[in-house]
Formats: C-alpha cells, structure tokens, sequence
C-alpha cells in the first residue's frame, strides 16, 4: 500500500473501503447460490452445462467467501496488528480462492456462449489458482513483501466477481448483441483488473516488508 493508503484521509485509504463494501455486498449476495433453489434467482447469462452437478453452487460459495475475505487482508491495522488473525483470514483466502478457482476451471467447459467464453473464463482460472498459489508458497517462505505483490494481483482476480457484474447489463443492452457481448466480458471481467493492480504495483516505491517479525 501507498503512504496514502495508511491514512485514513488518503486516496488509497477511501479506496479499499469502497473496495471492501463492494466486495461484501456481492459476496453476501453470491451465497443465494447456495440456498434450494436460490440458482432459479440467477439469471439465464449464468447458465452452464455443469449447474446441475454442482459445481456452480461450489465455485460460488467458495469464491463469494474469498472475495468477503480478500480486503481485510490489505488494511495495515489488522495486517500489523493482529498478524495472527491476517495469517489465519489469509489462509481461508487461499483454500477459497484454490476450491473456486478449480470449480471455475471446470465451469469454463460448460460456457454455452462457445470458445471464446471458455478461453476467457478458464484463463481467468488458471491465473487466479497461480496467483494465489504464488502468494502463499512466498508468505510460507517467508518473503513477504513479494506475497503482499502476488496478494495483489489474486485479489485483483477475485475482483472480477465485482466487475464481472458491473458488465453484465450492457450484455442486455449492447447492440453487439447478447452472446457476443458475454464472449467479450469473459475476458473484460479480468484482463483490466490485472493490468490495473500491475500498474499499481510499477507505481509503488521499494520498501521493507510489510508485516512484523
């Protein structure tokens, strides 16, 4: 984080609050999923030929709890303060993140919007499941400021559950029509987010590790 994100004023600051409200709201609202018949409450942009086995209801459920998750672990308070509370929500990070993002692999065979939906989707997958695992073979070894890095850009993924549905209406809207529309937002719901959180981190000064001890 910037010295702006330490104060609770700073640009940054505000900006991982809105972050964070976002990110509950959705993820509350992702856990429909997991309710009898809550998957009649999606709609029909989310069908998939593996629903009926599951997987959806799986990979919405762990990925709800990892986008609820994933801000907490960027506030310096907590980070600092209760570092054994950061490695604990860290780690249920990770397991949801690993769990959904293999559900989400899975569902990118299923996309009946064709090929370029599961091209989108399965490589959001992968690179979520490298991401993470990087952050966390780094924060098991001890390297933290290089975890902090690798946290960011697998948050920036779980970010796609928030900017997937900010896309959404224009699929209904769009005079590219319905299909092609979702074909193009398979890739818009990611690809910015990345290239947002490596752009963030070209901007930021070298400092020491974040974390104490």
């Amino acid at each position: 984080m910037t010295d702006a994100a330490r104060t609770p004023g700073g640009t940054m600051g505000l900006g991982l609050w809105v972050v964070l409200i976002f990110s509950v709201l959705i993820g509350l609202m992702s856990y429909r999923y997991l309710v009898p018949g809550g998957l009649g409450l999606a709609p029909d942009i989310l069908a998939n030929r593996f629903t009926k086995y599951g997987v959806l209801t799986l990979h919405a459920g762990f990925a709800a709890t990892a986008l609820i998750l994933g801000p907490f672990q960027f506030i310096p308070a907590l980070r600092r303060g209760r570092p054994r509370l950061h490695r604990r929500i860290g780690t249920a990070y990770v397991v949801c993140c690993l769990a959904a993002g293999a559900a989400g692999l899975v569902l990118s065979f299923g996309a009946l919007t064709g090929p370029v939906s599961t091209a989108g989707f399965g490589l959001l997958a992968v690179a979520w499941l490298l991401t993470t695992g990087q952050a966390w073979r780094l924060a098991k070894a001890r390297r933290f400021v290089e975890h902090e890095r690798w946290m960011i850009r697998s948050f920036a993924l779980t970010l796609a559950a928030v900017t997937l549905r900010a896309y959404l209406p224009f699929a209904f809207l769009s005079p590219f029509g319905y299909d092609d529309t979702y074909r193009a937002i398979s890739f818009l719901a990611w690809v910015p987010n990345l290239i947002a959180a490596e752009v963030f981190l070209a901007s930021r000064r070298p400092r020491s590790s974040p974390y104490p001890g």
